[in-house]
Order: structure tokens, then sequence, then C-alpha cells
């Protein structure tokens, strides 16, 4: 079994700690390093060349380690922000490729997150848009949709019912911010860039789980 090496990185040693604690329960990851600041952490990345770069998007100097991230000869380190919801407003908009845990997520959740991005379905979208609309949809929606938690499927439906964020955000009891985040992550997984898109998947999957009756 191939085991993904992995670089945490928090200010905080409780969280280090949590981290740790759930990703000792998964035999395909391996912590390779563990850093309280960033310094240690570039240090960690460059002379490691881990699979995936948890890290604290509060960090000091949060800069220097994206430009490591996106120039240096380390390429492949995929960057997983563990971030509530108020510090993902700037990473929303990053220009290079990364993904966001947010801090409340359930600790199986995070594992399936995590060996969804080790398995490269982690990077922002790269299909054009609609290819997902293709007729490869209905043979593939049953099984890209199981990569969703139980949250981001239920965005999922209220965006198929034509929902604003700030309207699903107060349906479900949570900042804007946070579906945000959600369905940055949702677009992810499907390889989708818009709600249209989602909204398709959603629909061929309520026509398949009723045998295409309406």
């Amino acid at each position: 079994m191939r085991r993904t090496n992995v670089v945490i990185a928090d200010r905080h040693p409780v969280v280090l700690q949590g981290l740790s604690n759930v990703l000792s329960t998964a035999a395909d990851f391996n912590i390779i390093a563990s850093c309280s600041d960033t310094a240690s952490c570039i240090q960690a990345i460059r002379n490691l060349a881990p699979d995936i770069a948890i890290v604290d998007p509060a960090m000091p100097e949060l800069a220097a380690l994206i430009v490591l991230s996106v120039n240096s000869e380390n390429r492949s380190t995929h960057l997983v922000f563990f971030a509530s919801s108020e510090d993902c407003g700037l990473l929303l908009d990053a220009p290079f490729a990364c993904s966001i845990v947010l801090k409340d997520t359930e600790p199986e959740a995070l594992v399936q997150s995590l060996r969804h991005i080790a398995n490269g379905r982690g990077l922002l979208p790269m299909m054009s848009s609609g290819s997902i609309a293709s007729q490869e949809q209905g043979a593939n929606s049953d099984k890209i949709v199981t990569y969703l938690t139980d949250r981001e499927r239920q965005i999922m439906r209220l965006v198929c019912e034509g929902l604003s964020n700030k309207e699903i955000g107060r349906r479900l009891g949570v900042s804007v911010g946070t579906i945000k985040v959600h369905l940055h992550n949702i677009f992810q997984k499907l390889e989708i860039s818009n709600r249209t898109e989602l909204a398709a998947i959603a629909i061929a999957q309520d026509d398949r789980a009723s045998g295409g009756e309406h």
C-alpha cells in the first residue's frame, strides 16, 4: 500500500496534535514533519518533498510558503489550508492550486478529503465549462458524488433549488464564508467550475434515483 507523506504546520500545538491523532488512525498517511512556524514548514517541504502540506493560513510569512510551492522545483506538494471560515476570503481567490479544509470538519471527512487530494483529484478544475455535462455525466455522476460529504451533498441540493450562498447559509445556520468554502471543495471534487454544472449533476442524481420518472 502506497503511503501519502504529509507535513503539518500550525501555530497551535493542540491543532498539530489533533491532526497527528486523526492521521495516525489512517494507515495510508505518514506524517513526516510537524511544524509550528513558517520557516520550519518551508524547510520541511524543501527537504522532504511531501505529497501534501497541511498549513494554517494565518501563519506569519505565509506568502513565502506560497512562492515556494508555486515556483520551486518541488511542485508536487499540494497545499491544503486548514482554516476557519474567517480565514478563507483571500484563499478562495488565490492564483495557485490549493485545497481548503475547514477546522470544524469531522475527522472522517478530513481523511476522506485528503485521500481525494492524494489520488490527484484535489487540484483546481482543469475541465472546460460544460464538459461534466457530457454524455458521460449520467454514467459517472453516481460515482463522483460519492466523493462529497453529507454537508456538501446537502449544499448541492440547495444550489439546485436556486438558493444563493446567503440563503443557503441562513438555511443551514452557517456563515456565507463557510458556504463558499464548501462550494470551492465541491467544484474541485467534481471537476466543475460553476453552479449551473453542479445543478445539472444534482438533477441527474434525482433522475437516476427516481428511475427517470417525473
